[in-house]
């Protein structure tokens, strides 16, 4: 398969913004760059972005497409005397990935500096004691050596971000890129992408990109972006767990390469049977390959858009992500690539009578 170069730059980009939950300024920066030849863009005190096409209407259906900015970070919650910082978890964090991860810590400057999220070697460790694996028990070490010292030298203060210092890279050779974030920045690239490939068509809806804010907190910015673009449908782009490396064969159901994923159900929302099917028909059509999966956990933004106005049809367009929500991922421009080509040909079929039938 023949790499965008553009495409590859955009996801690189996406993945490195630090955008922690509240915190999606630098991601937003990222969006306007890449797309504010496509029309207009507008902003809420969320940090919710709404793309809306230069051809857009205003006086058709809507299709609503979402994708939500943040990722899982941590907040500083305060310095201890040693100069070390104590924090708390935004989102919900793999079990077990903080302890010796590079982080980036926010100062008051509003520069991201260097920071090792740090626990008692084992060297000191008394007999039969477990090791730290979460926040309660953890500390991230700047390399301060007092309360003074990260206050007035490194520029600490409570209140702010943390993220992950992973930098992302592209496999050329394979098409993975291998970063943090790609739940949901893989998913706004392949947004963004489909928006692209949509310019300058008229088409039978009206056709509103959400990047939306604070998923990994509860859906929150969602649930204020829904009411204002008020759509007919929608359709969620995720970067999803992939099960493929530890899962037993029948039972894979998100695999990288192999497309990307539409959940019949999760914890949080059954998806649009009718609208599923419809999906499923178009691939098989067009000949993209397509995964379908039933959860017994997870959630997404998909649930506060479908119970949003007078019940929303939704489907959530996963791309494969291996070991999401840790601070290392994987994922494939592949599968990334085939999101943004079935979504293009969703909005370009999908009319008042298709949304009727749902």
């Amino acid at each position: 398969m023949k790499w965008d170069e553009s495409k590859v730059r955009l996801i690189e980009a996406l993945s490195n913004a630090p955008g922690p939950s509240g915190f999606e300024d630098e991601v937003g920066k990222v969006v306007r760059s890449a797309a504010g030849f496509l029309g207009r863009i507008e902003e809420d005190s969320m940090r919710n972005l709404y793309l809306y096409r230069k051809e857009h209407a205003g006086n058709k259906p809507v299709i609503m497409l979402d994708a939500h900015a943040d990722e899982v970070g941590l907040m500083v919650q305060a310095i201890k005397p040693n100069g070390t910082l104590r924090f708390l978890e935004i989102g919900g964090w793999a079990y077990g990935c903080l302890p010796s991860a590079a982080v980036l810590v926010r100062n008051a400057l509003g520069e991201y500096i260097p920071g090792v999220v740090a626990m008692k070697p084992p060297h000191f460790a008394t007999a039969g004691e477990k090791p730290a694996l979460d926040a309660s028990s953890l500390v991230i070490d700047i390399g301060a050596t007092s309360k003074q010292e990260a206050e007035e030298v490194f520029h600490i203060r409570i209140g702010e971000p943390v993220v992950s210092a992973s930098k992302c890279h592209f496999d050329e050779a394979n098409g993975l890129f291998f970063g943090k974030a790609f739940d949901d920045r893989i998913g706004v690239a392949s947004l963004l992408t489909t928006l692209e490939r949509l310019d300058g068509q008229d088409l039978p809806c009206d056709i509103v990109g959400v990047i939306s804010s604070q998923e990994e907190v509860g859906d929150r910015g969602v649930k204020v972006a829904v009411n204002k673009v008020n759509p007919d449908i929608a359709i969620c782009f995720e970067g999803c767990p992939a099960d493929d490396t530890f899962t037993e064969e029948y039972m894979i159901q998100t695999a990288m390469k192999k497309g990307p994923m539409i959940r019949h159900m999760d914890k949080s929302i059954i998806c649009n049977p009718r609208f599923q099917r419809y999906t499923m028909a178009i691939a098989e059509e067009v000949g993209l390959p397509l995964q379908t999966a039933v959860r017994a956990g997870g959630g997404n933004n998909g649930a506060a858009i479908s119970l949003s106005g007078k019940g929303v049809p939704v489907i959530v367009m996963g791309i494969p992500v291996r070991y999401i929500h840790s601070m290392n991922c994987i994922t494939s421009y592949q599968d990334f690539d085939t999101a943004a080509a079935l979504v293009t040909t969703l909005c370009q079929k999908i009319d008042e009578s298709v949304i009727g039938s749902f």
